[in-house]
């Protein structure tokens, strides 16, 4: 794999970090700035919120402008935005910065998603991109974990340094390993948004939206889950949680090598398996060693769904990939606080920590049936154009 790959990962692992560690961080935040945890609360889903609604402005916003400056500007952002999380003063400028540092996210990750498919031949386009979001698992595996130990031994603000200090150095690395030039295609703005007529591309944002839902409707809950129902002490929460996020990284892999060799049908595979995984689940939260066991096999399934999601948005919008891929992005966020949102209302309504699987069995189903749907159409397609 070329080194921009690695450049590219090395940025979405920064990316992937100042979302997530702010989680563990909340209550030394509220402490801080005299603000109530639900409120800090707040800082984790207007970030979400703000990659779904700042993507498709700023994919639309650099639409035209070369590459490697877009990813440049995009990380330039990252930096500043991470800056003035460390040195905000109160409440109302940590959730001003929160909310500029999303709106890099869901852009460089669609840009940068196809920028990796192009720097490979065709039949290494998924693993490539599978490549650049392993960064966004290390986060998870690596570093929330050592942001949030920072952060309490030291203060939060030295995690937002810390994140600062490796957006520089992934600006470094993207500045001396992209390419100057990199081929893109020049659109405008009415050209763009027009690729969202094809109902095979919302399919696939609608399938990004399920089966992040699916995920978090219970991994929201999972600390919880793993206390309450499982009997795990917080320390061994941690250290499952970091089993988990092993997991991840496997599953980016995996699902990369799987969809390059068959993208479609690994893709409902995966979605098949998720389903059947959560089942399981529903049964061996009781238990701590099977527990464990399924939550690893499930964090490798919710991560090997993402390249090949990522590289069918890029196919079915050949013609505005860099839009499409970067709305697939707030397609994941927004099923993230789709799933933690059901979730809550599942909980809300009486339902116990222990029927939070069925919740993600049921929205798995939707994705993997919408997915079918997609299949179905591209058949017919094909069966038409032969015939034709």
């Amino acid at each position: 794999m070329p080194l921009p790959l690695l450049a590219l990962a090395v940025a979405a692992f920064g990316i992937g970090t100042t979302e997530f560690v702010i989680m563990g961080l909340l209550p030394d935040v509220a402490r801080d700035l005299s603000v109530s945890i639900p409120a800090a609360g707040m800082l984790v889903s207007a970030y979400a919120l703000g990659v779904t609604i700042g993507a498709p402005i700023v994919a639309i916003a650099v639409a035209n402008m070369p590459r490697k400056k877009a990813l440049m500007s995009l990380i330039g952002v990252f930096i500043v935005g991470n800056l003035l999380c460390a040195v905000a003063p109160g409440y109302a400028v940590l959730m001003a910065a929160r909310i500029v540092t999303a709106f890099c996210h869901g852009a460089f990750f669609g840009i940068g998603s196809v920028v990796a498919a192009g720097l490979v031949a065709p039949n290494r386009r998924a693993q490539a991109i599978a490549l650049m979001f392993t960064g966004l698992t290390l986060a998870n595996v690596l570093g929330v974990p050592l942001g949030t130990a920072l952060g309490q031994a030291v203060g939060w603000r030295a995690t937002f340094w810390a994140v600062t200090g490796i957006g520089l150095v992934a600006a470094a690395a993207l500045a001396v390993c992209l390419p100057a030039k990199i081929q893109m295609q020049k659109a405008s703005l009415v050209h763009e948004f027009s690729v969202l007529k094809n109902p095979q591309v919302l399919m696939v944002l609608g399938i990004s939206v399920l089966a992040s839902a699916s995920l978090f409707s219970t991994f929201t809950y999972i600390t919880p889950i793993l206390e309450d129902v499982a009997g795990f002490t917080p320390h061994a929460v941690t250290l499952v949680l970091l089993l988990f996020g092993l997991g991840l990284t496997v599953g980016s892999t995996l699902g990369g090598k799987l969809a390059d060799w068959r993208l479609m049908p690994s893709l409902v595979a995966f979605l098949l398996a998720i389903v059947v995984i959560l089942t399981v689940f529903a049964g061996t939260m009781h238990a701590q060693i099977p527990a464990m066991i399924t939550i690893f096999v499930w964090g490798i399934l919710a991560f090997a769904i993402v390249p090949p999601l990522q590289m069918l948005i890029v196919d079915r919008a050949s013609s505005a990939p860099n839009l499409a891929s970067t709305l697939n992005q707030g397609a994941f966020n927004l099923g993230n606080a789709t799933g933690a949102w059901l979730g809550g209302m599942a909980i809300g309504a009486g339902a116990p920590l222990t029927a939070l699987p069925w919740v993600g069995v049921a929205t798995s189903i939707g994705a993997l049936l919408l997915t079918l749907w997609s299949v179905s159409i591209d058949r017919r397609t094909q069966k038409m154009a032969v015939a034709g």
